[in-house]
Parts: structure tokens; C-alpha cells; sequence
């Protein structure tokens, strides 16, 4: 099993396969965090380890020991103004104003199956009898609200999902001024604090400092989870690498305003909360009605960085991204952008996919510009018809193209309104504006209230004509600016603070229209690139476009920021035309391919104007694809250089999940004249297994345990800027 109770002491202990979480339930009915780390068999007198802080002068409610101070004790999840002067997880306001939270336990169940959520993304079990889930109830007797604590637990993924739902059972409505989806209370502060920030073309760059006192914190308000940063942070040691040291993982699913803050207190411990920005945000509960925050993922590892992405991949790919798509082989597409940005009609756009299908790519993608009257990004945003003095007839360009043997795929923009629009003529009231304020403009373009039900059942409406009628089989979908000006026409001004999250919610139920009446749709999120790739979007697209720099060298820390949550599968990256069109870059084409061979792979740009060894390296691609897409996309990913050093030399590795074989890539970032040759130390491998290791000028065999402590000299890697190798392995039979 992997939840036990002891009811002596009542105790919880929740167990994966390599980690253990403990939780207690006090004298007082308070919901304690006792433990969270590597496994352990102690039970029934772990609470004897982690005694209650002393305090001289401790806030406590009537009735419990003055020796238990609520500012001190390590909690599951703390309330506002009762005591604990740390961030706490939940406040409530009540109908006099007052502002306080207090929950006590009342009761537990144990499941063998996942919650479910209304409307947010939430995981599944996949049919595995190991998965179980908690449920903590607790009540606030002040106002009669009842929050449940779910935490769900995959032992094969070392991964427990947390989330919580609030209940008004009580007879007045009651305002939520924050609700966090989980808390994790650490007994020390020795750690360092690793997010990922960034901005546009450059996002996800991994970020590590010391953790202080006080409060650090990643956020975002601009209505998605950004650019900026990313809702998902890692608290490890300062020793702590690649494969050694104590490492704890947050993901929020979430694909709006959140925050990510840790708080190192005066007692030296540390308090973790993620979920739902409170700033802009109160949410009205009437009495009757449920709340519920989007799910948070935690991991723990005390084998390193790696250990802890890799439980991460295996659990979105097993329980979190779509079962339809998560082990499929994607289409190779190529997407037309780059080669002809607006300007393109039929013709153009059906000799581009002629020259891709004699190549051997599988799918042509059209962008930005075949709908309403789009000449360029100042109109048409919400007109999803064809623009028939470009495209004339679609249903006969894409029979036209899949007589090439290419899919099909087409862009589009949802979220989105310009001015010069039929539907802003029509319903100028759907745009998100606060009345007597002027409107913040970016792209020419405004945003749609995603919060009502009549501009989602529009967007589904005309999206549905189009992708049923037509032999369409992916989209992609953008979202090219922030929210401003957040205000709903439709809605009381007591309920304007929940327009963020309604807005995000509309978003997922859109999503989840289109997918349950077109349950084969291939969906790529995008936002600009790489500013919405967070795993809310994640359980809808199984792949998100990286970023809009598609430069194999911006690249690698894109990418390498990435993967440190995200699998590589759920990467959009492809091979870009040359210079590059974002850092003017020239890059080898061999680089551009084994860089975006790491992701899901495709090409932005005309492969009619190639050479004709450029043209005979796209064949040579799309041929080592095929081979081995299912090693890139379901075996163990393992970084092999120190991203936060910026080493010269950027390598990774995939690895069979049976070991038997191996793909490693390097990349030269920069060449420098009289340097020794380059040792790279593999990982991931059988230490008794021979491997023949195949390089570009010959086949050598070595033992697992040599290639990955004495490691391999890279004497085949080409001495210019921005080359690559790649080493192939296979076990010896």
C-alpha cells in the first residue's frame, strides 16, 4: 500500500518507490508535516524526531499547551490571523470583514483512484493499483467551511500530486483572499533557491542563489504562467549536482497567475507555497458551493538534479499528458513562418509542401494569415473563416496537400480580437476592458473575456466548422500578449477578482470542447513561443512550442531549462532557416538538427531554397527520427554538462528505459585554439554491459562502468564554433 494510518499517534505516511511523506495529526486536531525526503521504515515514533519548537512567548488558542506556538509548528496547511505570521496558505473573508483562517481535522479517506476536478486539468492513474489517494478533512468552526486536502500518490514516479478543495457549509458566503494548492514546511534553511526566468526568445534560464531570510518568490500577473517564469521551482542543497545531493521539485499545473514563495523564518526553517497569485484575486463563496486550485506535482531525490527531472518526465508522460499522444510518434511537420511570414497564397504555399514531401516530411503547418481579411497583425484576430483572396478554396488546398502524403495542420489565435474585426463589430462588448479606462494595445490586438460561456461556445462553434469539414489533424495554438485592463461586463463588481481565474478555466474548457469532439486533434500550444509551456496547458497539448527563437545555440539553455521539469517529448523544436531569423546566427545545419532532435522535431523554413546536401541532411533526419524516436521520447534523460556553469560544452543523453541503448549529443559552443581533448562521462548505463560506442569514424566497445567514470574522449568532434557529435550506443549482444 502506499498510504498507512497509525492510528496511535495519527500518523500518515505516504511512500513511493525512493521517497517518504509523513503528516500527523496533533493533540489539537492540527494538521502537521512531519517528514518529506528519502524512504524510511520508522512509523509509529517518528513524531518523537521532530519535537514541537519552544517558543518564549507563543500565540496559542485557548485550551492547547503555551509550549505548541502555531508561529513555529511545521504545518500541512496553515490559516491567516490566527497566529502563524508566516505566508500562510488560506485566509477567508467573512461578511463582518474579518480576515482569518483556523482549520482543524475531522476526518481521512483513502481511495484507490485520483480526484477528479470540475474544470481544472487534473492527472489520471493509468490503471495502475499502486496510485492511492488522501483526503484530509478539516473545519474552520468560525465560518463552517470545510478544506479538504488531497494528495495522491504515483510510487513509480516519486511523485505526489496535492491540491485542495474548499467547501461553504455554512449559512453566509465567505470571500477566498488566497488559497494555495500546496504547503510543505521544512525543518531547515540550507538550501539553494532554483527557478527559471526569462523573457521573450529567452526563456526558462535557470537561475540558482542561496536561500535567505525572508521570502523568495517567482510569479507571474500577466494572466499566463509567462515568460518571466516559470510556475515550477527546486529547493536543493548547496552541494547538490547533477546525480548527487538532496533535491525537492514543485510543479503547479497551472496556466494563469501564480506564485511560487519560499520563506526562510526566524527559527531557520523553511515554509514552500504554490498555487493561485493572490494578488487580483477574491473569490466569492456562497453557501453550497466548492473551490477548487489547480493540482501541484512534488517530487524528492537524493540522487541529484537529474534523479528529480527524471521523475518528473516519467509522471507527466505516464499519468499527466494525453494517453492518446504520449508515446506516439509525432508527425515531422514543417511549419511555413519563417519562409513566407503573411506573404504566401495557395501556389507558394503547395510548392513548399511539394518540396517537404519529397523529403520525407510528414505534415505541413499553416500559420498566421489565411483567416479574414490578414494581410499582416493588425486585423481578422477572431474572424476564423478563410481568407478566399489568399487561400481560395482550403478544403482544396489540403486535398491538394494530402495527395502529397502530408497531414495537414493550420494556426490559430483563439484568445484574441483585433479591432478591424467582423466579430469586434459584431460584439465589441467581448473585449476584456475596464469601463472609463483607456485599453492597453499590443500587436493590434486585444484580448476576448475567455470567462463567458457566449464567447466560448463562438470559439468552439467556429473553430469545429473548420477542423470538422476539413482534413485537418493538428493546430496550433497561440497566445501573443498578456491580459490588461482584466474586467468582465457580465459580471458584479464584488466578483471582478475572479476574472483571472475564471478567464484561464475558459481556456481549459475550450481545449476540452475541441478534444472530446475531435479526440485525434494533435494540439501545440504556443504563446508567442515558450510563454504559456506550463503543465496545465501540458494536459491538453502534449507538446508546447519551446520558443520562438528557434537558434540551436539560444537553444540549448532553452531547452536544458526546460527538461529540468518538462519531458523532452513535450518540446516544440525544429530546424530553422540559416541565418537564424531571431539571432542572425549562422549555424551548421548538422547542429540545428541534433539540437532540435531533442524535442519534438520539424522545420521552420523553405526546403525548396536548400542545398543539395542540406536537402540530403533533412533525409538523414527524418531517417535517424524514425529510428529512434522512441528512445528520445520515453527513455531517461540525463543533462551531462553543469547548466549553471555555462560550460563551453553543452551535452545530454537519452538512455533506453532497458539500458541496452543510448544516444548522446555535444555541442561545441565556442572553439578555442590549443585546448585538451574533451572527456565527456556518460550516465544512465549498465556498468556491466559492453557497449559498442559508433562515432563518425569508427565503432569502439567499452563497459558501462568505464564510459560513465573514466568516460569517452571526444577525439571526433569537429574543432570549429557550434559543432556537434552525436555518439550512438548499443549493447553488445
Amino acid at each position: 500500500m502506499s498510504i498507512l494510518f497509525e492510528s496511535k499517534n495519527r500518523i500518515f505516511k505516504l511512500d513511493t518507490q525512493d521517497t517518504t511523506y509523513v503528516i500527523q495529526i496533533n493533540p489539537y486536531n492540527r494538521i502537521c508535516h512531519l517528514y518529506y525526503g528519502a524512504k524510511i521504515s520508522e512509523f509509529e515514533n517518528l513524531f518523537q524526531i521532530y519535537n514541537f519548537k519552544n517558543f518564549s512567548t507563543p500565540p496559542s488558542t485557548t485550551g492547547e499547551l503555551n509550549s505548541v506556538s502555531h508561529d513555529q509548528l511545521m504545518q500541512e496547511y496553515s490559516g491567516a490571523n490566527t497566529g502563524d505570521f508566516r505566508s500562510t496558505a488560506i485566509a477567508i473573508q467573512t461578511t463582518n470583514g474579518a480576515y482569518a483562517a483556523d482549520y482543524r481535522y475531522t476526518s481521512y479517506k483513502i481511495t484507490n483512484d485520483t480526484p477528479s476536478l470540475t474544470s481544472l486539468p487534473c492527472a489520471f492513474r493509468a490503471d495502475n493499483p499502486e496510485v492511492q489517494t488522501l483526503e484530509i478533512h478539516s473545519i474552520d468552526p468560525s465560518t463552517q467551511t470545510e478544506c479538504i486536502l488531497y494528495y495522491t500518490v504515483f510510487p513509480e514516479c516519486n511523485t505526489i500530486v496535492r491540491s485542495v478543495k474548499l467547501k461553504n457549509n455554512g449559512l453566509k458566503p465567505v470571500i477566498i483572499q488566497k488559497i494555495f494548492s500546496a504547503q510543505l514546511d521544512l525543518p531547515d534553511h540550507h538550501y539553494d533557491f532554483i527557478n527559471f526566468f526569462g523573457s521573450w526568445g529567452r526563456e526558462r534560464h535557470p537561475d540558482r542563489t542561496p536561500l535567505h531570510h525572508g521570502s523568495q518568490n517567482v510569479a507571474s500577473l500577466r494572466g499566463s504562467s509567462s515568460h518571466q517564469n516559470n510556475p515550477a521551482i527546486i529547493l536543493a542543497q548547496p552541494t547538490t549536482t547533477e546525480t548527487r545531493g538532496d533535491a525537492y521539485g514543485f510543479v503547479l499545473a497551472y496556466s494563469s497567475n501564480f506564485i511560487a514563495n519560499v520563506e526562510c523564518d526566524q527559527s531557520n526553517s523553511s515554509r514552500v507555497l504554490l498555487g493561485i497569485n493572490p494578488e487580483m484575486f477574491a473569490w466569492n463563496l456562497t453557501p453550497g458551493e466548492e473551490f477548487e486550485t489547480p493540482q501541484a506535482f512534488l517530487t524528492f531525490s537524493n540522487q541529484g538534479l537529474g534523479q528529480m527531472s527524471r521523475n518528473f518526465h516519467d509522471f507527466m508522460r505516464n499519468h499527466w499528458i494525453s494517453p492518446r499522444w504520449s508515446a506516439v510518434e509525432r508527425p515531422i511537420l514543417i511549419n511555413n513562418w519563417e519562409a513566407t511570414t503573411f506573404h504566401f497564397d495557395a501556389e507558394k504555399i503547395l510548392n513548399i509542401a511539394k518540396s517537404a514531401a519529397k523529403l520525407g516530411i510528414e505534415m505541413f503547418v499553416l500559420d498566421d494569415g489565411w483567416f479574414g481579411h490578414r494581410d499582416d497583425d493588425k486585423s481578422s484576430l477572431g474572424d476564423w473563416f478563410v481568407y478566399s483572396k489568399k487561400i481560395s478554396d482550403m478544403g482544396k488546398l489540403v486535398e491538394q496537400i494530402n495527395a502529397l502524403g502530408l497531414k495537414f495542420g493550420l494556426w490559430f489565435e483563439p484568445e484574441m480580437i483585433s479591432e478591424d474585426s467582423e466579430l469586434y463589430k459584431t460584439h465589441p462588448d467581448w473585449v476584456l476592458e475596464i469601463p472609463g479606462r483607456k485599453r492597453s494595445i499590443c500587436r493590434t490586438q486585444y484580448m476576448l473575456d475567455m470567462s463567458r460561456e457566449d464567447v466560448i461556445e463562438y470559439l468552439f462553434n467556429s473553430m469545429a466548422a473548420l477542423l470538422k469539414n476539413i482534413n485537418i489533424e493538428y493546430v496550433k495554438w497561440d497566445m501573443n500578449r498578456n491580459l490588461t485592463e482584466v474586467f468582465s461586463k457580465i459580471l458584479p463588481a464584488n466578483q471582478q477578482g475572479e476574472i483571472f481565474h475564471r478567464n484561464v478555466l475558459g481556456v481549459y474548457q475550450l481545449y476540452s470542447r475541441l478534444l472530446q469532439e475531435l479526440p485525434d486533434l494533435l494540439i501545440e500550444g504556443c504563446a508567442s513561443g515558450g510563454g504559456r509551456f506550463d503543465a496545465g496547458i501540458l494536459r491538453y497539448s502534449p507538446q508546447i512550442w519551446c520558443s520562438d527563437d528557434s537558434d540551436a545555440i539560444e537553444r540549448l539553455e532553452i531547452q536544458g531549462g526546460t527538461s529540468f521539469f518538462y519531458p523532452p517529448s513535450s518540446m516544440g523544436a525544429h530546424v530553422s532557416a540559416c541565418p537564424n531569423h531571431q539571432t542572425f546566427r549562422k549555424c551548421p545545419f548538422q547542429t540545428r538538427g541534433d539540437v532540435a532532435f531533442a524535442g519534438t522535431f520539424g522545420y521552420e523554413l523553405d526546403p525548396g531554397i536548400l542545398s543539395e546536401d542540406e536537402q540530403n541532411q533533412i533525409k538523414q533526419q527524418i531517417k535517424n527520427y524514425h529510428q529512434y524516436h522512441d528512445l528520445v521520447a520515453n527513455g531517461d534523460y540525463f543533462r551531462l554538462t553543469n547548466i549553471f556553469e555555462h560550460p563551453n560544452l553543452e551535452a545530454w543523453q537519452f538512455v533506453r528505459k532497458d539500458k541496452s541503448e543510448s544516444i548522446a549529443t555535444v555541442i561545441l559552443r565556442r572553439n578555442h585554439p590549443a585546448h585538451s581533448p574533451f572527456i565527456l562521462k556518460l550516465q544512465g548505463l549498465n556498468p556491466k554491459t559492453l557497449y559498442a560506442i559508433t562515432t563518425p569514424s569508427e565503432t569502439i566497445k567499452l563497459y558501462g562502468d568505464t564510459l560513465m567514470n573514466a568516460g569517452i574522449v571526444l577525439y571526433d568532434l569537429p574543432t570549429y564554433d557550434h559543432a556537434s557529435l552525436v555518439l550512438l550506443l548499443k549493447k553488445c549482444k
